[in-house]
């Protein structure tokens, strides 16, 4: 099995999830949950970490929290261990109880926080059987979920001491009532627009933009082992700008010619575009003012034409040095 890729420091910012062993349920009653959340609590105040959303669905969790003290593998550990044992001892079972460690995503706080706040509390609506579910129904669902942060944020009676709402909300107008209003209208249009985040993680590692997983590269990855696949996918990381750029050195066209020309060239740019940015198909279409399938397509037709072009494989090993240098 891969190896996690666990990158730590002081005030890192991370979306935490754990799902069941075998996708098993970790919730048999509401009463797993209170002890689950009085766990969450006392771990909280043991590591001096900071909550700010979290939900409970039954076979997993979702935790967006801040390590002031760069210790979540230490948090995780005791608090993970602690809720395991009461269920085994509760339930007469031995083993683990989680399906492997837990996935931890290392999060830009700047830009992604509130948003992905909204992502982790729209989770109880994001289940198959709520996809043929009207609107106002799958709204109303959300508002009475119980086992969510989002009670606190939409209404300050239902604030609980360990969560942090302040922050999030100094987003949407502060922690008063004009700025749980405007969170929640934000989730509405999260409800119809279907928010998505996952997408934009590179390497199932990292949340951010362009300069943050750069700094991050540098940093903390650089004597880091590239055969750990997470790491390996952070390195060969490249900004659309650079890729763009070598591509079109390379190949002695501009982007204008290349993009506009249907060809091997504009081909391997849809091909580079893929492989080191972290765009997909339909991404890469809007970005070459291309449809989805003449993107497909292409990056399909370009791999059947590299096993018997070796010009044209001499051209993409190039390409691939410059945007892995």
């Amino acid at each position: 099995m891969a190896r996690a890729l666990r990158i730590k420091y002081k005030n890192a910012l991370y979306h935490i999830t754990s799902r069941g062993n075998e996708r098993r349920n970790i919730f048999a009653d509401d009463p797993d949950r209170d002890f689950f959340l009085k766990t969450l609590k006392e771990s909280l105040n043991t590591y001096n970490v900071i909550l700010y959303s979290y939900v409970l669905m039954s076979n997993h969790f979702h935790l967006l929290l801040e390590t002031p003290l760069a210790n979540l593998s230490e948090f995780m550990r005791q608090f993970n261990i602690t809720y395991t044992s009461y269920y085994n001892r509760k339930y007469n079972r031995v083993g683990h109880l989680y399906q492997g460690r837990y996935k931890s995503i290392l999060v830009q706080k700047d830009n992604y926080l509130h948003i992905l706040s909204r992502y982790i509390h729209l989770n109880p609506v994001r289940v198959v059987r709520m996809e043929n579910v009207p609107l106002k129904e799958r709204e109303k669902y959300l508002r009475q979920f119980k086992w969510s942060s989002l009670k606190g944020y939409i209404n300050k009676d239902n604030t609980q001491s360990f969560v942090d709402y302040q922050t999030i909300l100094l987003e949407y107008g502060g922690d008063n009532q004009k700025g749980r209003n405007n969170y929640w209208q934000a989730l509405q249009s999260d409800l119809s627009s279907k928010l998505e985040i996952k997408k934009q993680i590179i390497g199932n590692s990292i949340l951010g933009n362009e300069q943050f997983i750069q700094e991050i590269k540098e940093k903390y990855l650089m004597k880091r082992e590239k055969e750990i696949p997470s790491v390996k996918k952070i390195h060969s990381y490249c900004t659309k700008d650079k890729v763009i750029e070598i591509t079109c050195r390379e190949i002695g066209k501009t982007w204008e010619q290349i993009k506009s020309t249907p060809n091997s060239h504009r081909q391997i740019l849809m091909e580079m575009l893929y492989r080191y940015t972290g765009l997909n198909n339909r991404e890469i279409g809007e970005l070459m003012a291309l449809d989805y399938s003449t993107v497909s397509v292409g990056r399909r037709r370009l791999r059947e034409k590299l096993f018997n072009d070796s010009e044209l494989r001499d051209l993409v090993r190039r390409i691939e040095e410059g945007c892995q240098a």
